[in-house]
């Protein structure tokens, strides 16, 4: 259908409108009963709780027992999700309405792995034989990459891809390219340079030979100044190595961007210039040509397995009733948890190595999408919004943080995600890490009272006086919530099922707490005080334009310049 344009900063949506839901006052009450309530007693209730709270869709089986939720609260969460309009919101959002209101943008990175042959309109134009052009055109020149007919300036067909980016043209890209390692080309290495420390292509640059890397160079606007700096000094190290000769930068840089006068400009072909649109964001851009370098890895056929495993959980998530609707699940347990236990942050555990990006992926996505205290009609909200996210691979995180998940003072959910199978089956090693991950789910709901406590030290053979002085430090309080992902395997098709779960979470929250999840002003006032105090410091003048600390620190680091 085509786009409506309407305005979807509906007042219903908007913050004061949250905390008068029938859904809100119930889940109040609610959570007075459940906050005295250990899940020990909800397990032992209920013997079927897992059949009963586990879902499963896109290869992924989500267990959401190990929480403090019962049918009534399940209910009442969906209750508040239909009550703030997610239906509508959904349809707005999949038909292409103009939902990032303060950009006036549709937001459409569903179109981008649409494998249906439903067409989708933005402004009147239907754009899926835009998205399926570049898909082709990505596929002709992966290929050409791939099977040695695309060669540097010397003729060496190419055996480093080093991808130039910042944010969701390097989070997303990265993550994947290392989530999908088995199915990446044995003999083509993948580099990624984002930080604008020079150390970082400094680093790059010393593992690639001029003759036979290429560059990727993704930023829509091609004017992010920490990609062009980076794609700057890589075009001029290439330049010392090839004695100048500017025809080389044709055969060892390509863009991803929409601005073709930038990218001629720098020197690169614009007939190797993969676009995409303003419907599409940037922590949401790695089904797009954002995703080049992760699809020069993988080759085209995984990267669209990829885009299918995502358009499966789109397809659930908008045809799903909410009680068994994974993303809108996930989601409001979130809000559960953030709104009415008051946490403040959701720790992200892979029990796979291959998902070690994984959860700084997910911080970008959900930091940046609704780390936000104004409404979509531009009050501030009264209520919490995004938790902090942060995470490590799972066995790793058990000698690190897990400590403070067990008995620290912070109340802190948890995500596990675990593949049943693995691509390395060394030796025992998969069944010890599968029963790392369930013994730590089971120990954060269960924990350990004082009398279990006292028990094992008796049976150890500690006097009373010993057991009583111990036992304080041996109890685990438990009724930590945690929810597991079980992934059948980690392949390019259920990778894309879970990328795509996140991102639908996202907006579930988004939606309830009335925000725009699409639009990311925080980061632009630091921007632009960096452009003023880089030309600052350019100067090498005294400094006394800003606060007295920054212009203390400005002129130390200028001082220490001249040393």
């Amino acid at each position: 259908m085509a786009s409506s344009h309407k305005h979807n900063s509906d007042k219903d949506t908007g913050s004061s409108a949250l905390k008068n839901t029938q859904a809100w006052t119930r889940l109040t009450e609610l959570h007075a009963d459940m906050a005295g309530t250990h899940m020990r007693d909800l397990f032992a209730a209920d013997p079927k709780r897992f059949q009963r709270f586990t879902v499963s869709a896109g290869g992924i089986l989500y267990d959401y027992s190990k929480n403090l939720i019962d049918k009534e609260v399940i209910a009442a969460l969906c209750d508040l999700a239909k009550e703030r309009g997610l239906e509508r919101r959904t349809t707005a959002m999949f038909s292409g309405d103009i939902i990032n209101t303060t950009e006036k943008r549709a937001v459409l990175h569903t179109a981008l792995r649409n494998r249906s042959n439903a067409k989708i309109f933005v402004d009147g134009h239907n754009v899926m034989p835009d998205v399926m052009d570049v898909l082709a055109r990505m596929r002709t020149f992966t290929d050409k990459v791939r099977s040695g007919e695309w060669t540097g300036c010397t003729g060496k067909p190419i055996r480093s891809i080093v991808n130039i980016g910042i944010g969701g043209s390097d989070l997303g890209p990265y993550m994947a390219t290392e989530a999908l390692k088995p199915y990446a080309k044995d003999d083509l290495d993948l580099h990624f340079v984002s930080n604008v420390d020079g150390t970082h292509i400094s680093e790059a640059l010393k593992k690639v030979d001029y003759e036979t890397c290429l560059f990727v160079v993704v930023s829509k606007t091609f004017t992010t100044q920490e990609t062009l700096a980076n794609a700057h000094s890589a075009r001029d190290w290439l330049m010392a190595q090839c004695g100048g000769d500017e025809s080389a930068i044709a055969r060892h840089f390509v863009a991803v961007s929409t601005n073709a006068q930038q990218v001629s400009d720098f020197g690169i072909d614009t007939d190797n210039m993969f676009g995409f649109w303003d419907w599409v964001g940037g922590r949401f851009s790695l089904w797009s040509a954002v995703g080049l370098s992760l699809a020069l890895a993988i080759g085209m056929d995984n990267f669209e397995d990829m885009l299918a495993g995502a358009h499966e959980m789109d397809q659930h998530f908008r045809t799903a009733p909410f009680e068994k609707n994974m993303p809108v699940l996930m989601g409001m347990l979130g809000v559960w948890y953030r709104n009415f236990f008051g946490t403040s942050s959701q720790v992200i555990a892979p029990y796979d190595q291959y998902l070690h990006r994984f959860p700084a992926y997910l911080q970008q996505l959900e930091m940046e999408s609704n780390g936000k205290s104004v409404d979509l009609d531009g009050n501030r909200v009264d209520y919490e919004t995004c938790p902090v996210i942060w995470g490590e691979p799972g066995t790793n995180g058990q000698h690190a943080f897990f400590q403070l998940l067990h008995q620290g003072t912070q109340f802190i959910p948890a995500d596990f995600i675990l593949p049943v199978k693995t691509h390395n089956p060394v030796n025992d090693q998969h069944r010890l890490l599968a029963a790392n991950c369930f013994s730590q789910t089971e120990a954060m709901m269960r924990g350990k009272t004082a009398g279990e406590a006292a028990d094992e030290l008796r049976v150890a053979g500690y006097g009373e006086d010993e057991v009583e002085a111990l036992v304080p430090f041996k109890v685990f309080e438990g009724n930590r919530p945690t929810s597991t992902l079980l992934l059948d395997v980690l392949d390019p098709k259920t990778l894309g099922a879970l990328i795509a779960l996140y991102e639908h979470k996202v907006f579930v929250q988004g939606v309830v707490w009335g925000l725009n999840s699409f639009d990311q002003w925080g980061v632009e006032l630091g921007k632009q005080l960096a452009k003023t105090i880089a030309d600052e410091l350019d100067s090498g003048l005294t400094v006394s334009s800003h606060d007295d600390s920054t212009n203390g620190l400005m002129n130390a680091w200028l001082q220490g310049q001249g040393d």
